[in-house]
């Protein structure tokens, strides 16, 4: 081979979700000021609102960003956490109001599995607030443990299903 070799970034799909207001202001701006603290953004799906899981009362406001990074997954989540407390989140009740939520949803190398990681996100094939904007940027990204796309994905998350 002549030249130089061309190396690639890992790439990553990041979900980010806020449903409080923060130094940055509303939620749809606090998820854009994250998206400038992450870095390496090379696409970003819109930013759509969608209903709270679990206890909290307010809406939040989505969106996926693909990113490229060298860092390993572990390492990302730490910066991940970082960012999440700079702009101001606290340990707090699961599912409860937060100002921003970063998550690692997929990694361009598949699977990854360390204490308190796991990627692809444990839950990230039932979330339509994932699914449906990650859909417009990654339609056909495959899930690496089951082979199907994010498109087939999203498009199954919002069937009914039947009772058992």
């Amino acid at each position: 081979m002549t030249g130089d070799a061309v190396l690639y970034a890992p790439r990553y799909a990041i979900a980010l979700g806020s449903n409080r207001w923060s130094s940055h202001g509303a939620p749809p701006a606090t998820i854009r000021a994250a998206l400038t603290a992450v870095g390496g953004v090379v696409a970003v799906s819109p930013i759509i609102a969608s209903a709270p899981l679990g206890p909290s009362l307010r809406r939040y406001a989505n969106a996926v960003a693909l990113i490229e990074t060298t860092e390993d997954p572990a390492a990302l989540l730490i910066r991940l956490k970082r960012i999440e407390r700079a702009f101001g989140r606290r340990r707090g009740r699961r599912w409860g109001s937060r100002v921003i939520d970063l998550d690692i949803i997929l990694w361009s190398g598949g699977v990854w599995t360390s204490p308190g990681l796991t990627v692809p996100h444990a839950a990230y094939r039932d979330r339509g607030f994932v699914l449906h904007p990650l859909a417009t940027i990654a339609p056909h990204w495959r899930d690496p443990r089951t082979g199907e796309t994010i498109r087939h994905l999203a498009a199954k998350v919002d069937r009914p299903r039947p009772r058992t």
